[in-house]
């Protein structure tokens, strides 16, 4: 091998070994993979419209707020497991109609808001998931 094919070669592979340790110590830390730009966030829930409601009001049929951040227009509303029909108003804000459909009866509620993954789960990057549970309390 000629000297010039070396120095190239010296120059080539660290900068391919830091980028191959990047890919692999950065896989699903999506803040520092430059390769995930496009994954979904997972959503957060930082609070609901009320989180007392009386059983009357699901008869009725309630709209129910959830606010909170990381909201995409993929994103649901899940009480007790049933996906819900979501309307998204904004990357902080959802609604959705809470009948007794999804509540047969006074209680609790678990409330949660999933978005789906993204196509980018194939370069190590997390993408989607689910809140951690509000709570909705029927009287």
């Amino acid at each position: 091998m000629n000297t010039a094919k070396r120095i190239a070669l010296r120059t080539f592979l660290p900068n391919l070994s830091a980028l191959l340790l990047a890919v692999v110590v950065l896989q699903g830390c999506n803040a520092l993979n430059p390769l995930c730009g496009s994954a979904r966030p997972a959503p957060i829930i930082g609070s609901l419209s009320a989180n007392t409601i009386t059983f009357a009001d699901v008869q009725q049929g309630f709209l129910l707020t959830v606010n909170g951040s990381r909201f995409v227009s993929s994103s649901v509303v899940v009480i007790n497991g049933m996906t819900l029909s979501t309307k998204v108003t904004s990357s902080q804000e959802l609604q959705v109609t809470v009948t007794s459909d999804v509540i047969s009866a006074p209680g609790t509620a678990n409330v949660t808001v999933t978005t789906p993954s993204g196509n980018s789960g194939n370069l190590g990057c997390t993408s989607g998931g689910t809140s951690r549970v509000s709570v909705l309390t029927i009287t």
